[in-house]
């Protein structure tokens, strides 16, 4: 059972950075591709960002290509993202997941283990 845990959310204004972390323990993080998903009311859980086991191989969706980096540290159990130029239109609740197997996966049903969320609020 794998326990995830996100930091690093906050309030910024229109073009600024945050950096999102996500802590992993009660499994090996070496063996889960990471992703990054994003929800806001009313609206699916969305996409965000997936990195694989090795952290050779990434994919980001297609709005935040060019300004959200995810990437990982194995040796710390975590993974980050990277969110810089933020948009009032990147506000949402952030989530950290984790998938077992070696595909990267971009559609939410795909992981099996989930953070509990940290709020981005980015005012215009």
């Amino acid at each position: 059972q794998v326990q995830l845990i996100e930091s690093g959310g906050g309030l910024v204004q229109a073009g600024g950075s945050l950096r999102l972390s996500c802590a992993a323990s009660g499994g090996t993080f070496s063996s889960h591709v990471m992703g990054w998903f994003r929800q806001v009311p009313g609206k699916e859980r969305e996409f965000v960002a997936a990195i694989i086991r090795g952290g050779g191989s990434t994919y980001y969706e297609d709005s935040v290509k060019g300004r959200f980096t995810i990437s990982r540290d194995n040796a710390r159990n975590t993974v980050y993202l990277q969110m810089n130029s933020l948009k009032p239109e990147d506000t949402a609740v952030y989530y950290c997941a984790a998938r077992t197997g070696v595909r990267l996966a971009m559609t939410w049903t795909e992981y099996d283990y989930w953070g509990q969320g940290t709020q981005v609020t980015v005012s215009s």
